[in-house]
């Protein structure tokens, strides 16, 4: 029990936005993800817009924007759209975010 005490004040506990402002961008100027708009645009959830870790797509005014610039490359975009309307990729080697929580 005290062991568990102990390793529980030794864990810090951070924000996600605290973590997320630790990494680091190098942006490839080809987009990685690529939004099929006309199939987007028959979507009725919109799930991207509520699942995306790194907050890169948003609605307005009844249409999904997306940014690729803050994709933390989980894919997720693409596994949540029920459309099939985002094409996703790795960005090029050494490019994209480089994760750096300390």
């Amino acid at each position: 029990m005290a062991q568990q005490a102990a390793t529980k004040q030794r864990i810090k506990r951070i924000r996600l936005e605290d973590a997320l402002n630790a990494n680091v961008w190098d942006v490839d100027t080809k987009p990685h993800i690529i939004v099929d708009s006309e199939k987007c645009a028959g979507c009725a959830d919109k799930a991207c817009t509520y699942l995306c870790p790194g907050g890169c797509f948003t609605l307005l005014a009844g249409k999904v924007l997306y940014s690729y610039e803050g994709c933390l490359e989980c894919g997720t975009c693409r596994v949540v759209c029920p459309k099939g309307a985002v094409t996703w990729n790795y960005p090029l080697s050494g490019r994209g975010v480089q994760y750096r929580f300390g």
